[in-house]
């Protein structure tokens, strides 16, 4: 059985009864106990469970994003990868629109090294470490987005939010999304962080998709970029083998492999 098939009935065994065993899922599955722990492994690091002694419990049964703690600790050697790689594409002088997100919270760790930059964004920890850093304050500008202050995130949204990002021209669109793939683009689970990226998206000359392997072949609630208005993917080695790889590499959009 193919690994997406695994993890389809592993989910589907969380959905319905919120925990599944290892021994069960060796025996419905036909397959060996390492490959179960891998599994297992692998859709932790997602935040779709957490794994226990003899198997995994449900995280959230509403489909919920994985708290930000636990897509803070999720693949971040792939997420400074990505991050450097995006920084790789920008220019002294731009203008850049970030919105919030724990990849994004890398890319501004990488920012730090450049000049001539205004960086506009809606995530607090973007504009946090941006500001902490002398040099880069003395080089560049940073404006942070007002509006609502979300609970769930560090970042605001909301009609403000949207209102001022409308009022630049940006040069480019840095963003995070939740799921990314070739039939849907760019989505995100929140209606209010996929309308500020949505308001982005249309602000900017060029939007740029920073999404590691995990997201690459995936759609969340709301979709907020088609391929069509998406220039470039930054996602990192391990999202050769997924699928929906395919798909996002035949519509004319570059693919960075960081």
């Amino acid at each position: 059985m193919l690994q997406e098939a695994r993890f389809h009935r592993i989910k589907a065994l969380l959905t319905t009864h919120g925990e599944v065993s290892t021994e069960r899922l060796v025996r419905d599955l036909l397959v060996s106990r390492e490959t179960i722990r891998r599994d297992l492994q692998e859709l932790e690091s997602e935040g779709a469970l957490r794994r226990v002694h003899g198997g995994g419990v449900a995280l959230d049964a509403s489909g919920a994003e994985a708290p930000l703690a636990v897509r803070q600790a999720s693949r971040a050697k792939e997420k400074r990868a990505i991050a450097r790689g995006a920084v790789r594409l920008l220019w002294a002088g731009e203008t850049l629109l970030i919105d919030a997100g724990t990849t994004t919270a890398q890319l501004a760790e990488e920012l730090t090294a450049l000049a001539g930059l205004t960086v506009i964004t809606n995530g607090l920890d973007v504009a946090r470490t941006l500001n902490r850093d002398e040099r880069f304050r003395r080089n560049n500008e940073v404006v942070l987005l007002g509006g609502r202050l979300l609970t769930e995130v560090p970042a605001t949204a909301g009609d403000l939010t949207i209102a001022e990002i409308g009022r630049y021209s940006a040069d480019v669109a840095l963003l995070s999304p939740v799921g990314l793939c070739a039939p849907h683009g760019a989505s995100s689970f929140e209606r209010s962080e996929a309308e500020v990226a949505r308001a982005m998206v249309a602000s900017a000359r060029r939007c740029v998709i920073l999404a590691d392997h995990g997201k690459i072949g995936q759609r969340s609630r709301i979709g907020y970029a088609d391929l069509a208005a998406i220039d470039t993917i930054v996602t990192d080695a391990g999202a050769r083998q997924r699928p929906g790889m395919d798909g996002l590499q035949q519509s004319g959009c570059k693919i960075v492999f960081a």
